[in-house]
């Protein structure tokens, strides 16, 4: 594995926050800007102390006996690896730990130079159905999915914003799934969930254009996070055992399009743009850690339902 991040800046000296960075994307993310020399706050509300414990229908399907992962794990892997990394247990749907979060911040660091919204509700509520007319699919997955998903972005953006428009500088990085604007048929809550992060981002620039801060959603492809290889009986030293993960990228490819996007001194460019990983990586030359350059995601035929 290559635990060094490949053709991308240094981002010494530059504090970020990533929430939702327990697990899958959010650590893979953590982890390259710990790679790559920034100061990260990790957020979310798993401990190694008091796991989340609203989970209980995935680790069921995943054959799991406790949530995976920890705030403190991911950073300390962050200060592993070069950055610093700051626990912080924060619940995303509590405005007032939001608000204080970024308080923190402000005390301690001084500034901040990015924010990644990556705290997603959406396992919570489910239920191993990946394909189904919409009205199959239970109310708790919009709860989950806009709730404590889309109102999470909005919050942390909100809190954060301020902080950066007094620094006239910095970026705010969604994470989202975005193929071209195609429709994800056979599951409705999920498409409106990401259609809704991406217009979030793409919004957020049009207010923060003038302050120099740009907004930006970022969407990887089908990632090998703790959950899909528990689902797929694996692990990351054995996946290229299971074929039905040919197409999968690792959570820190992600994250290097982010460290990428971070240290772009033109990324005003980008600013209200929905970028795909895969695109990322042929543009600033980074690989995954398996060294492969994985192409951009894109559905196969029949999922596309044309919207």
């Amino acid at each position: 594995m290559n635990d060094q991040p490949n053709a991308l800046p240094s981002l010494q000296g530059r504090v970020a926050v990533v929430t939702g960075a327990s697990r899958g994307a959010g650590r893979g993310i953590a982890l390259e800007l710990g790679a790559a020399g920034a100061t990260v706050y990790v957020t979310g509300r798993s401990t190694r102390a008091q796991p989340a414990d609203s989970y209980g229908q995935i680790l069921a399907l995943s054959g799991l006996q406790r949530v995976p992962g920890s705030i403190e794990d991911t950073a300390e892997e962050v200060t592993r690896l070069g950055g610093q990394g700051v626990a912080v247990r924060c619940d995303h749907t509590d405005e007032a730990q939001v608000r204080e979060l970024f308080a923190r911040v402000e005390r301690e660091a001084g500034r901040l130079d990015l924010l990644v919204n990556n705290a997603w509700g959406g396992h919570e509520s489910f239920n191993g159905v990946f394909e189904a007319p919409f009205w199959e699919h239970p109310l708790s997955n919009w709860e989950a999915m806009f709730d404590r998903g889309v109102r999470n972005h909005l919050v942390a953006s909100r809190c954060a914003a301020p902080l950066l428009v007094r620094q006239g500088h910095g970026l705010i990085a969604t994470t989202t799934f975005w193929d071209r604007d195609r429709y994800l048929r056979g599951s409705l809550f999920y498409d409106l969930a990401k259609a809704a992060m991406t217009r979030l981002a793409f919004g957020m620039a049009q207010d923060l254009r003038a302050h120099g801060v740009a907004s930006v959603a970022v969407s990887p492809g089908w990632m090998r996070t703790e959950f899909v290889l528990a689902g797929h009986q694996t692990d990351e030293a054995h996946w290229h055992e299971r074929p039905a993960l040919a197409r999968t990228e690792s959570p820190r490819y992600i994250g290097r399009a982010i460290v990428a996007l971070a240290g772009d001194a033109n990324v005003m460019h980008k600013t209200g743009r929905a970028l795909r990983v895969g695109d990322l990586a042929r543009e600033y030359g980074f690989t995954d850690i398996d060294g492969r350059q994985v192409a951009p995601f894109e559905m196969e035929d029949g999922e596309d339902g044309g919207a």
